[in-house]
């Protein structure tokens, strides 16, 4: 995994993938799918605060997708 991808393309890409969001996720998710980086703010939060907030809610988020996406995540905000 060389290239970043962004925040944005990330969460399209969540997007897709996952069909019931957590409703504790959704709002992390509309957040990241406004974001270039973590280094990006929202509001008063850090983006690597939001992509945390995100992870955290994500658990119900299955799959070879899932798993592959909150590794890149994790990734980013380390």
């Amino acid at each position: 995994m060389n290239e970043v991808r962004s925040l944005q393309t990330i969460a399209n890409e969540i997007w897709t993938d996952w069909k019931k969001i957590n409703y504790g996720a959704e709002p992390y998710l509309n957040a990241m799918a406004t974001m270039q980086s973590v280094q990006d703010d929202y509001g008063y939060d850090s983006g690597k605060s939001i992509v945390l907030y995100f992870l955290a809610n994500a658990t119900t988020w299955r799959g070879e997708t899932a798993r592959r996406v909150k590794k890149e995540l994790n990734a980013l905000v380390k």
